[in-house]
């Protein structure tokens, strides 16, 4: 469903099938203590499984996996992907990262996923995308409902980050929501 990989692009952002081009982007944004607080990221990845991994996404169908570059001087701030893909029932999910606070608060976010969500309901016959983010993401939480995500229920102390245990909220958006 998604071996074709667009180049989609936007006011702000214009988002680029991610490679090889992007693995320094991709190793600050791993290594952002914020951002790793965000997505809940424990783990360390090293440079060079960095670069296995972002050159190694292209060949995946099931999967689409976009920079997200500053339309002005193509920047990388960014990724955002759609995984998890269910065939049968005509959903996926979705996660998007950004490379911490020097792209925070300037509507890449919005935008990258609006590009995303745009293209996938217009360009595919997927029903239903989901998500899930941390209860502490008030940023985050208000992106989702802005583009149309709707609250769906709660996973209970998933994460315990600090000491200290957070829930997670679980959304989603349909095709029919984006009308």
């Amino acid at each position: 469903m998604f071996a074709n990989k667009p180049t989609l692009s936007g006011e702000r952002v214009t988002l680029r099938p991610v490679g090889p081009e992007h693995v320094d982007g991709l190793w600050e944004l791993v290594n952002d203590p914020e951002t790793m607080r965000l997505t809940g990221s424990h783990g360390k990845i090293d440079r060079e499984a960095a670069k296995i991994w972002y050159g190694s996404r292209g060949d995946h169908d099931d999967r689409l996996d976009l920079a997200i570059c500053t339309a002005g001087d193509d920047a990388y701030v960014g990724e955002v992907v759609l995984n998890e893909l269910d065939t049968h029932n005509l959903s996926c999910n979705l996660r998007i990262a950004l490379s911490g606070p020097r792209a925070f608060g300037k509507g890449y976010g919005t935008e990258a996923i609006r590009l995303v969500l745009d293209h996938v309901f217009a360009t595919t016959e997927l029903h239903r995308v989901g998500l899930e983010v941390f209860d502490f993401n008030d940023r985050a939480l208000h992106v989702y409902r802005k583009v149309g995500f709707v609250e769906e229920g709660v996973r209970r102390d998933v994460l315990r980050w600090d000491g200290e245990w957070h829930h997670s909220i679980m959304m989603s958006v349909l095709a029919s929501d984006r009308l």
